[in-house]
């Protein structure tokens, strides 16, 4: 399904990229990549998280799209990519690698952000050569690197094997989401939402989360149930800022403290008062300030017209 079930109007509908390109994956996977703003400007590349897809970022892209170049994709089987029946952290790693080479020149530098499986995404890369020559700093949100079930709050009850057998059904479940609506708005702002939320904001969030297909959810789930990324977190030697929310349910700030104290040059944590899982999009200044702070402090402005090599496979098109 595409990014066409997500809002229209208002600060939360997707913007109109400047360029729409096809980057190609390692095991040949097609990215749908969109690319936004001021070719001059600092570069900023934004990996969306699980069930997610471009139109997550709309507030970011918005903002940052007039003094900076934005680089946003679809996760393979989100949004306008095609679904793989591989799904791992390392391929996620090779996507990323691969939109890197497609929309920054050889030795441009950018600031990469995560959210959610997003986060997990920049773990995963923290030791490619690809990432390395393209990553000036990291802003990670909302996101673990290990552990994420049996630290996820989603299930209201103490700690313990029932609580992660229980969360793992939950979240893995094969079932369709179907249609949004009243009850699926107010499920989804209790799993992955602050209690402050708007309604326009949870609306958001439905309509891209329905919109991503019940394999595609499913497979993922499987893949965060897994994830071991400790050793990754300390291969990011770039800067690298944490943002969470104080009421995160999927990834709660456990995982953020854990992350600070591992990282290498850790730029600082910031949790967000009342603020759930989907902090990009209920925190739309808190987290552009934070990717403005990174670009201002350790971005690279860009150079028009460049590009990577030839032996990058890019195909351009709508």
């Amino acid at each position: 399904m595409s990014r066409l079930t997500s809002v229209t109007d208002g600060p939360y509908a997707p913007p109109v990229p400047a360029r729409v390109l096809t980057a190609v994956s390692a095991d040949g996977t097609r990215l749908h990549v969109e690319v936004h703003g001021a070719e001059d400007g600092p570069v900023v590349v934004l990996s969306h998280g699980w069930t997610c897809s471009t139109a997550f970022w709309a507030a970011q892209i918005r903002e940052l799209a007039p003094d900076h170049r934005v680089v946003a994709y679809d996760q393979r089987g989100h949004g306008r990519s095609p679904a793989s029946p591989v799904c791992s952290t390392d391929v996620l790693a090779d996507d990323l690698e691969a939109v890197l080479a497609a929309t920054l020149a050889p030795g441009e530098k950018a600031v990469v952000v995560g959210h959610s499986m997003g986060g997990m995404t920049v773990l995963a890369s923290s030791a490619r050569p690809g990432f390395r020559e393209h990553a000036a700093a990291v802003l990670l949100c909302s996101t673990g690197s290990s552990r994420l079930v049996a630290e996820a709050l989603v299930v209201p009850m103490r700690a313990g094997r029932l609580r992660t057998w229980l969360t793992r059904r939950s979240l893995s479940s094969r079932a369709p989401l179907g249609p949004v609506t009243p009850v699926s708005r107010r499920i989804l702002k209790y799993a992955t939402m602050g209690a402050g939320s708007s309604a326009a904001m949870v609306e958001a969030c439905a309509r891209i989360v329905h919109a991503c297909p019940r394999k595609v959810r499913y497979a993922w789930a499987r893949v965060l149930d897994g994830v071991q990324l400790e050793a990754n977190v300390r291969e990011l030697t770039v800067p690298v800022a944490v943002v969470v929310g104080t009421a995160d349910r999927m990834t709660p700030p456990v995982h953020a403290r854990a992350l600070a104290a591992a990282l290498p040059r850790c730029h600082g944590v910031t949790e967000l008062p009342g603020i759930g899982h989907m902090t990009p999009v209920e925190a739309p200044g808190a987290v552009t300030g934070a990717i403005r702070e990174l670009t201002e402090k350790y971005g690279q402005l860009g150079s028009p017209g460049t590009r990577a090599d030839s032996s990058v496979r890019i195909e351009e098109g709508a």
